[in-house]
């Protein structure tokens, strides 16, 4: 008896349920543990866009403006020039996206691939310094490069490519891209490594046994398993860029608006209704948008790797 005693050892309360936690909160029942989360969805984020969508619908009286329901911005949005921004700034988006994953794919598959395990947190955190650096810094900086004067005319008028200074590099569509794929795209190589680290290579050891090559295997393996990080890493790009303002300001040039700046126009003369509606219908688009994306591929899939 004594031996018996001598090895029990003291165990925490538990319940049928909850275990240690169900101890712990024995009269709060699950639903009730899930009203924070809730209400700070509902504060922080529902509450913000419901009094957006509100003002939206209000009409402008000289430097102020007064409740009312009216389409008024809306008309005015979706009948003018802004409406033309609005799809360049889809275009524009769209197409940096696509070029952000053509870049960012291959990094993240050498990290997964090739990278020590030892070492991939520190590749890993190489990409996350320049955000370190404050975003319009890193922008205006930009333009020290790519301008008539900086260090990239100077090389190419060094090694005798060109005869006269580049014009187009600075304040064109091509620094817009730029600006946009260097902003965002260190943000796309995390959700694709992880996608692509959480494929078992059993998959494509086997295909490999069938007599299938490294290039099959890795279209008809690597690349379908790998869909949901690259899906999870388009939504990063694309609603960075679509919402856009400092880069098209900065390396666009006079004259150069994307959806970010023509919000930001409507802000500065005091039009908040007119703001306030195309920051709504901009909402409605991209969430039109998720929804698509929610029912492409299962997002329990990509949140159990983050889980794992």
């Amino acid at each position: 008896m004594a031996e018996v005693q001598g090895g029990m050892k003291p165990s925490l309360p538990t319940s049928g349920n909850g275990g240690i936690l169900g101890s712990l909160f024995p009269v709060l029942p699950r639903t009730v543990l899930l009203i924070v989360p809730v209400l700070f969805v509902a504060v922080l984020i529902i509450g913000p866009l419901s009094i957006m969508a509100a003002v939206s619908f209000w009409t402008k009286t000289g430097f102020t403006m007064k409740p009312d329901f009216s389409l008024e911005a809306y008309r005015t949005f979706l009948g003018g020039v802004r409406l033309s921004i609005f799809f360049r700034s889809l275009v524009v988006a769209t197409f940096a996206t696509l070029i952000m994953i053509v870049i960012a794919y291959p990094v993240a598959f050498l990290i997964a691939r090739r990278v020590r395990a030892d070492l991939v947190r520190s590749v890993l955190f190489l990409f996350s310094v320049p955000f370190l650096v404050n975003y319009i810094l890193r922008t205006f900086a930009w333009t020290d490069i790519l301008g008539r004067s900086g260090w990239v005319n100077e090389v190419l008028l060094w090694l005798g490519v060109v005869d006269a200074p580049l014009d187009w590099l600075l304040y064109s569509q091509f620094a817009v891209y730029l600006g946009l794929v260097t902003a965002y795209m260190p943000f796309m190589i995390f959700p694709i490594w992880l996608s692509l680290a959480g494929i078992d290579r059993r998959y494509e050891e086997a295909s490999w046994m069938l007599g299938e090559g490294p290039l099959r295997s890795f279209w008809h393996i690597t690349l379908p398993l790998s869909l949901p990080g690259v899906f999870a890493a388009a939504i990063f790009g694309f609603v960075g860029a679509f919402g856009e303002f400092a880069v098209s300001t900065v390396l666009g040039g006079t004259g150069y608006q994307l959806l970010g700046n023509s919000i930001t126009s409507a802000l500065d003369v005091i039009n908040y209704p007119l703001a306030a509606a195309m920051s709504t219908f901009t909402v409605g688009v991209m969430a039109v948008l998720l929804t698509l994306w929610f029912r492409a591929f299962d997002l329990r899939i990509f949140l159990a790797k983050i889980l794992d």
